[in-house]
This record gives structure tokens, sequence and C-alpha cells, in this order.
């Protein structure tokens, strides 16, 4: 089977009802930001779901309450995913959890990421969550910029890192992280490819066609949609299956 396999989801929600009922209302407002009904969906209908594709979802960790501020017990989470063989922390999200990823208070999260070698998936740019309501749900877009977390590649250049999705509107400013720092990754997902920024596109199909990955933000972008789309966007037939498969088995260190 795992031959067979043709692309790799690297940012995959779980959608079942416990996990909607922890979000309480932005399970709904997300939606409605979408403009599609999300279902709650089992752990094992999503596997089927992706094998059915010939696709692979990494699991990273998945508990959305995971929150750099509870300190000892952050870190205790992260040696826990560890244990369970998870293949790293994510999504964080500097925006709703409201810290600055260069923080220095945070610093021994990611020093226990880079030793137990465990990558960490951070949100960035525009939040989904939140956008259309009064106050965002008090969601605050100034913690998600890109630049705070060049800082944290820099101080921890055995840390992997991916920034999640397109990073709007602050698109170049990742782009050239990415560019700058051999440990910073991007993935493409939270964004209907047909209307990913012009630069974007251009800088994945040349300079850093190997440091983009796959990913869809399920539920919040079915996948249908996703992949349809970005058969769409004028990409070269190599760089493609980089960015769907081939950047994200080195990334993990994956043996398929």
């Amino acid at each position: 089977m795992a031959r067979d396999i043709v692309a790799i989801d690297v940012h995959v929600h779980l959608s079942d009802e416990t996990t909607q009922k922890a979000k309480g209302d932005r399970t709904a407002q997300m939606a409605r930001y979408f403009g599609r009904e999300r279902p709650p969906v089992s752990i094992d209908e999503m596997a089927d779901q992706y094998r059915a594709r010939k696709m692979m979802a990494v699991i990273m960790n998945t508990r959305d309450e995971t929150d750099p501020w509870t300190g000892k017990l952050a870190l205790d989470e992260i040696k826990r995913c560890k244990d369970l063989g998870l293949s790293g922390m994510g999504e964080l999200n500097p925006a709703r959890q409201h810290f600055f990823a260069n923080d220095v208070r945070f610093y021994p999260l990611w020093e226990q990421c880079a030793k137990l070698n465990l990558p960490i998936l951070f949100h960035g740019g525009m939040a989904a969550a939140g956008a259309g309501t009064p106050g965002g749900m008090g969601i605050k877009l100034k913690y998600s910029q890109p630049i705070a977390i060049d800082e944290v590649a820099a101080d921890f250049p055995e840390l992997k890192i991916i920034s999640a999705h397109p990073t709007w509107p602050w698109t170049a400013e990742s782009l050239a992280i990415a560019r700058h720092k051999a440990n910073y990754y991007i993935d493409l997902s939270g964004w209907a490819p047909k209307y990913f920024p012009a630069e974007l596109v251009h800088n994945i199909n040349t300079l850093l066609q190997d440091k983009a990955m796959f990913g869809s933000d399920w539920p919040a972008i079915g996948v249908e949609r996703w992949l349809e789309e970005f058969q769409q966007v004028n990409m070269k037939p190599e760089v493609r299956k980089k960015i769907m498969l081939d950047n994200a088995v080195k990334f993990f260190g994956l043996t398929l």
C-alpha cells in the first residue's frame, strides 16, 4: 500500500464529536467562513477517506488545548507526544493562544522539541478562526507574523519548523525566511489554491520547490476542493510531485 501513496497531507485536524464540542462556537463560525458544513467524522472514517485517495495524513499532536502558557504541563505534553510516537507538535496557534514564538519564556518548549526531534507546526498569518465576527473572537493577528518564528529558527537550528498556510498578509516575509533558514518550511493549507498569491506560486515553483508541502487544513478546506484547484495552478510536474509527496517524505524521514 505504501508504494501506492500519491500524496501526504501534513495539516489535518480531527473533527469527531468530542473535538467539535471542545471547540465550541468556533466550529459553526469556521463552517460559515469556509462555506461548508462540518459534520462530525470519526478517526476511522477519516482514515478510510485518506486510504481511498491513496494518501497519508501525518499525525501530529491533535490536542487543541495544548498551550505554551502552561509551562511544565506543556513540557510534559511534548514528552507524552514523543512517547506516543507522534510525528511532531502542532498546530500551535500564536494568534489564538496569544503568544509570540520568540518570547524566551517559551524557549524551554522549543528546546525540548529540538532535543526529541519533534518538528513544530506553527499557524502563520490570517486566522480563519474568528474571521467575520465582532472582535474576531478575541484572536489577535499580531502574534502570527512569521518574523517571530524566524528568531526561533535562528536560535534552534536543529529544530524543524513548519509555518502553516500562505501566511497572508506576510507571505513575502515567510518566503524569505524559508529561503534563509534551512530548518524552516511552509505548508499550503487552509487556503483555496485559486487564491494563492502570485509570489507564493512563483517561489514554490522555483527557489523554494524543496521547502513547500501539501496541507489541506481538513476539515476547514475539503481535500477534494484543494486537489482540484491545485491542479489548475501553473506548476512544473516535477515540482508538483515534490509538494504533494517527496518533500514531506524527506522532512519527516518517512520510508514508503
